[in-house]
């Protein structure tokens, strides 16, 4: 008699494993002391703490953008190294910051595109690269935008470039550093609605750091950095 098997459920989107973190100079200051988690598909997670706890630190960490003393991270069930690092940030992950990182003498058009061109895909006019980016530039309501420098733009209409710039590649994983922080609460709704909206579906999450509790609160998860560790918490203030 033959056995049915289960099929085997896919990999979290990001597991992280014992990650430490330490500044050396001019003093010893340890960071994060041993955090581990994981982020399955259809999940948002909020980090919040006192500010100096080291959640930018540990957001780049996972990001990719800054490596742990100690410690392994994993997307989509691959191991992060130094061979496959650029690759898997590039087509895995996608970044909001808090100050914006535009290219300011680029439009926004350009912007968007940028992490496209970074991996080598077609960028010229009328490939898909270039219509999803006008897409999604229309999503954020910056479509009349889109030839702008975004020197010239307010810093609202910024961050909703790159929101959009952020899901150019179609990640699987979006990280936030403070997505609303500076915004009027007009666009630091609709920065909330796109980001819920994205986690909200299967294969794609959302982890994102912030002293915004209403935005924590709308989170699936939620967590407090506090003293280089990482609790699990049920109430933001």
């Amino acid at each position: 008699m033959s056995r049915s098997v289960s099929p085997k459920s896919p990999p979290a989107l990001l597991k992280a494993e014992d990650i430490s973190k330490a500044f050396y100079y001019p003093n010893l200051v340890p960071i994060l002391k041993g955090i581990s988690l994981h982020i399955e598909g259809g999940e948002s997670l909020a980090i919040v703490g006192r500010s100096g706890e080291g959640k930018s630190t540990l957001l780049h960490i996972l990001g990719t953008l800054e490596e742990p003393c100690k410690g392994l991270l994993f997307i989509e069930g691959e191991e992060v190294n130094p061979s496959n690092r650029d690759r898997l940030r590039n087509r895995k992950i996608g970044f909001i910051f808090q100050s914006f990182h535009l290219l300011e003498d680029h439009t926004a058009l350009e912007n968007v595109l940028m992490p496209a061109r970074i991996a080598r895909c077609p960028v010229g006019k009328g490939s898909a690269a270039e219509e999803r980016a006008h897409v999604l530039l229309e999503k954020v309501g910056l479509a009349d935008r889109a030839r702008f420098h975004t020197k010239l733009l307010s810093g609202g209409e910024k961050q909703r470039v790159a929101l959009a710039r952020a899901m150019c590649n179609d990640p699987c994983l979006i990280f936030a550093d403070e997505p609303s922080g500076n915004l009027d609460s007009q666009t630091a709704q609709i920065i909330h609605d796109m980001l819920l909206n994205f986690a909200s579906h299967p294969g794609k999450a959302l982890l994102l750091v912030t002293h915004n509790g209403e935005l924590a609160h709308l989170c699936s998860r939620r967590c407090e950095l506090r003293h280089g560790m990482l609790y699990p918490f049920s109430r933001v203030s």
